[in-house]
């Protein structure tokens, strides 16, 4: 699911450096358990160079 909320202590924020703790709300999904590995990727458009 999508991310729904990030947090780095009671602040949200739009992204956390590599190496430090933050807070994760994903969307539509609520059953993360210890060990569960998170990936994120994001979508970008790029033009084709000939």
């Amino acid at each position: 699911g999508r991310i729904g909320s990030l947090r780095r202590f009671k602040d949200d924020v739009r992204e956390v450096q590599e190496g430090f703790e933050c807070g994760i709300v994903l969307e539509n999904f609520a059953d993360v358990k210890v060990e569960d590995v998170l990936e994120a990727y994001e979508t970008r458009q790029v033009e084709r160079a000939l």
